[in-house]
């Protein structure tokens, strides 16, 4: 009795079933996800967007509903008894109310020494300095990021202690450093955010069109003209932007403030002195930031600088 083998084709097909019907439902759901650029989209951002909800927005919650507790005052345990105590005291405080002020202001004075700072160099960066050597300036401006952050508050320490190099530089002139103190914290707080008002400044300047400045100079405006009609406005967003971080990031600093502030208090010292002795109290404390950055930010949407980010 003689048997009929399967003819070469078949036996391919039957080899190959297999892979494909494995590779079916991983092919229909990419063909799925191309056909619908949305549910790719919600796919890809979904795990990023949970992250945020749950690591940062509760850890914000979790934040805003300790501040309604209170505190033992013999055992310093968090007593979850919903009170509005700590901020009725954070409003009735002139202590708290200047700290806040203080603290506020620092951060508007870091922010205006950045952008008055980053523009010059930016320019020259972007518009005055050879091509080839770009690059290596923009290296020069992002240096100060490779190192350490205490690293360079402690090397300013050195820098404005008592008999340093500061006064050493100054002495011929009849001078001294500013020491330790508010000064010292704007000034090390400039030096550690300038790369965050720098860098955005010097993409908007790179991008801005010759043809604009070309135009401006042919119609006989002057150079100063040219900055305030032409260059300002297309350069403003990118200041804006720069100052989101330049502002929140000395709003929130403390560390630096420990280490050359000498006896200045901002919020972010309080709050973390706070921390194990009246967490509720920390937490109000914590919410002012907060709420301050919140306002700066509908502020400077509301003014427009952002739309053609």
């Amino acid at each position: 009795m003689t048997t009929l083998s399967p003819s070469p084709r078949a036996a391919g097909a039957t080899a190959t079933a297999g892979p494909d019907r494995a590779r079916g439902p991983v092919r229909r759901l990419a063909g799925a996800l191309h056909r619908r650029p949305r549910l790719r989209l919600a796919a890809l951002l979904t795990a990023p967007l949970l992250w945020l909800v749950l690591a940062y927005l509760g850890s914000l919650a979790a934040l805003f509903l300790s501040a309604f507790w209170t505190t033992d005052s013999f055992t310093s345990e968090v007593v979850r008894i919903w009170t509005s105590q700590n901020f009725e005291e954070l409003v009735a405080s002139p202590v708290y109310r200047t700290v806040a002020l203080r603290t506020v202001a620092v951060a508007l004075a870091v922010t205006a020494l950045c952008a008055l700072i980053a523009f010059p160099l930016a320019f020259y960066t972007a518009r005055v300095a050879p091509p080839r050597r770009r690059p290596l300036f923009v290296v020069a401006l992002l240096m100060p990021l490779w190192a350490g952050y205490l690293v360079k508050v402690y090397a300013w320490r050195l820098i404005l202690s008592e008999g340093g190099p500061l006064d050493w530089a100054l002495r011929p002139f009849g001078l001294s450093g500013p020491g330790y103190g508010l000064t010292a914290t704007v000034l090390v707080l400039t030096y550690l955010w300038l790369p965050y008002m720098a860098l955005p400044i010097h993409t908007a300047l790179v991008q801005l069109p010759d043809s604009l400045l070309h135009a401006s100079a042919d119609l006989g405006a002057r150079a100063g003209r040219t900055f305030v009609s032409v260059v300002l406005p297309m350069v403003w967003p990118a200041v804006a932007a720069g100052s989101v971080f330049t502002f929140s990031l000395s709003l929130g600093d403390y560390i630096t403030v420990q280490i050359v502030g000498g006896k200045t208090q901002l919020i972010g010292n309080l709050v973390y002195s706070n921390v194990t002795l009246n967490l509720p109290l920390a937490a109000a404390l914590g919410t002012v930031p907060v709420a301050v950055i919140v306002v700066y930010l509908l502020a400077v949407r509301r003014s427009g600088a952002l739309r053609s980010l």
